[in-house]
């Protein structure tokens, strides 16, 4: 049993810093400048991602905006970057859920993303900042 539990532990440890080492490839700045206000931004037809992210129960959950904010607080970009980040593998679209889930499903995305394609084509202006920051682009 001792041998099972260390190695559980073992495991655990060893997941840890790959999901830091993702959050340290991508840029803290360019995620707050250019990447947040994607999530408030409202697209024609579409709700804001921040409407059913804030608080949600999945994957990518957003820092609910504080009384009357209009932008998060310093403290909740981290938190915001931190959780997105856990979402891009830099250089693989495929496992980087940030830009497949929203991306309508004739531009490759996926058919099921309960918030509806936000992203008509990867040529979409958001989606290719997403994209950027996403393969380790800097400010």
């Amino acid at each position: 049993m001792r041998v099972g539990g260390l190695a559980m532990i073992v495991a655990v440890a060893a997941a840890l810093p790959a999901a830091s080492a993702s959050a340290q490839s991508l840029d803290y700045e360019f995620f707050k400048t250019r990447v947040e206000p994607i999530f408030l931004k409202k697209k024609p037809g579409h709700t804001r991602c921040y409407v059913c992210h804030a608080e949600s129960n999945n994957a990518f959950r957003l820092e609910k905006l504080p009384p009357g904010a209009k932008f998060w607080t310093e403290e909740q970009s981290r938190r915001n970057f931190e959780t997105v980040s856990r979402l891009v593998v830099p250089g693989n679209f495929a496992a980087s859920r940030l830009l497949f889930m929203p991306l309508a499903p004739e531009a490759g995305g996926n058919a099921f993303h309960n918030g509806g394609r936000q992203f008509a084509s990867k040529d979409d202006p958001d989606w290719k900042t997403l994209a950027q920051w996403a393969n380790g682009q800097s400010r």
